[in-house]
């Protein structure tokens, strides 16, 4: 048995992430995400993929993230018929994320043919609500620690990852005619100690090692994070404006509506309206008290009021309900996707209040090269908007302390969890110095051998004639 490895994303950056295994005859994808930030990026979601699609014979998610699933309904426009395996909450979470991707692509197609903003005449979704559906119907949901055969010969188990609701570690056990190979893809690894979801699983043996590079050159706040995160809302409630924080609607929306709850229960920061402003993240919400294994919270904390219902917590839906919040001036915190000012609601949000000089915009979370959140945090003077240079007056935060990404530290305790080197480990899912600090990291500390930071579209021969 001959196994392949060809990087179709992931590989110097921190998005699009998809990695095809070739096992003799057989293909399989890891993780099938979009490009997201720089515009070189971006374009390659609409090149045709580097392999046929219809020769897929199956495709394995990590998690929900866009970044790790977003390319589905992509890949099934292209040809793509075989199932999709992933545990049941991320098939859950992607029950409500393709279907609004879909929704996005349909509706900024539609507003920049109005607005006369594309260089297209007819500006066209990557993809449409249709494919999202038939996408939705390859799913295949797995339980944590349950190993499937997923084509002859080759096994699948996914381990929690604690990034998001269902985020994954993916082992798959090759079986040839004279031995077994061990493959591990860390996904996305969380944070330890978190007060929603448990520590990522520990994984002590791999032959072959895929690990995320993240934060692999920082270290993110851990102490004293949350009373920063307090001290935050009150210097931007003080200057008599409303905070607003791009915010994932899977995982950071939920942490933030713990923290800013007990903050407030606490006496820590007054009692304003915080207004949820994504119909995602409502019902990503709801999910929690669906999967009650893939988290910490206990059945009374989600019971009837959960700890995400609070009277000072307003969830809007409607397109309507969005628009009037563009009315308030002061004491409030508003919460939108998406996280990196991609898409979604918070663009709306920020054409509107970043030339408001007593607003704040808070970053909680991981911003990529080349997206309006980075471009902010960079110090941009001007943000273009639907077409339009918007002046940058508000005040900006950041906060990463509250991200979902392990830091550097926890990367490297994560990996002394396996008891000997890997024969190859591949360093994925980061940008590049990222990815390079991290590799010289693992050398110093763990004196690992065989480090790769892979190119796009690099192959790589794992096993021959196993």
């Amino acid at each position: 048995m001959n196994v392949r490895v060809k990087f179709l994303g992931g590989a110097k950056s921190v998005t699009g992430s998809k990695y095809l295994l070739e096992i003799d005859d057989k293909k399989i994808l890891i993780d099938c995400g979009l490009f997201q930030g720089l515009k070189s990026l971006r374009l390659r979601n609409w090149d045709t993929l580097p392999v046929d699609a219809s020769t897929i014979d199956a495709i394995i998610l990590t998690h929900a993230h866009i970044d790790h699933s977003g390319y589905l309904p992509r890949v099934v426009k292209e040809g793509f018929q075989g199932p999709v395996h992933c545990t049941t909450a991320t098939a859950g979470l992607l029950d409500i994320m393709l279907l609004d991707a879909a929704k996005l692509q349909e509706e900024e197609a539609q507003f920049a043919q109005k607005k006369g903003y594309s260089k297209h005449k007819n500006p066209q979704p990557l993809f449409n609500t249709k494919d999202a559906e038939i996408a939705l119907s390859l799913l295949k949901g797995h339980h944590y620690q349950q190993k499937e055969e997923i084509c002859p010969g080759v096994m699948v188990t996914f381990h929690n990852a604690g990034h998001i609701l269902g985020s994954s570690i993916v082992e798959l056990e090759i079986h040839g005619s004279t031995q077994t190979k061990r493959i591990i893809f860390s996904g996305d690894l969380g944070r330890y100690d978190r007060p929603i979801l448990h520590d990522p699983s520990a994984i002590n043996h791999a032959d072959i090692l895929f690990v995320e590079s993240t934060y692999g050159d920082r270290r993110n706040e851990n102490e004293g994070v949350e009373e920063r995160f307090a001290e935050i809302i009150n210097q931007a409630l003080d200057r008599d404006g409303c905070l607003l924080i791009p915010a994932f609607a899977i995982g950071r929306t939920q942490l933030l509506l713990h923290y800013i709850k007990t903050f407030m229960e606490e006496g820590k920061i007054p009692k304003v309206p915080v207004y949820v402003d994504s119909p995602m993240a409502i019902s990503a919400t709801r999910l929690y008290q669906d999967f009650p294994t893939y988290h910490k919270l206990t059945s009374k904390e989600l019971s009837n009021p959960s700890i995400f219902d609070y009277n000072q917590i307003k969830y809007y839906r409607s397109q309507e309900a969005s628009t009037s919040l563009n009315n308030l001036e002061k004491k409030a915190i508003i919460i939108s996707a998406s996280g990196m000012c991609t898409g979604g609601r918070i663009l709306h949000h920020l054409y509107h209040r970043l030339q408001r000089k007593n607003d704040t915009i808070l970053f909680v979370g991981y911003q990529a090269e080349g997206t309006r959140g980075r471009r902010l945090l960079d110090g941009e003077p001007t943000s273009r908007i639907f077409g339009i240079d918007v002046s940058v007056k508000c005040n900006i935060a950041h906060l990463n302390g509250l991200s979902a990404h392990a830091d550097r530290d926890e990367l490297l305790k994560w990996l002394s969890n396996f008891s000997e080197p890997p024969k190859m480990t591949f360093i994925i899912h980061g940008e590049e110095n990222s990815s390079t600090a991290f590799s010289q990291s693992i050398k110093k500390e763990l004196d690992w051998p065989n480090i790769v930071i892979p190119e796009y579209l690099e192959s790589f021969e794992l096993f021959q004639g196993v």
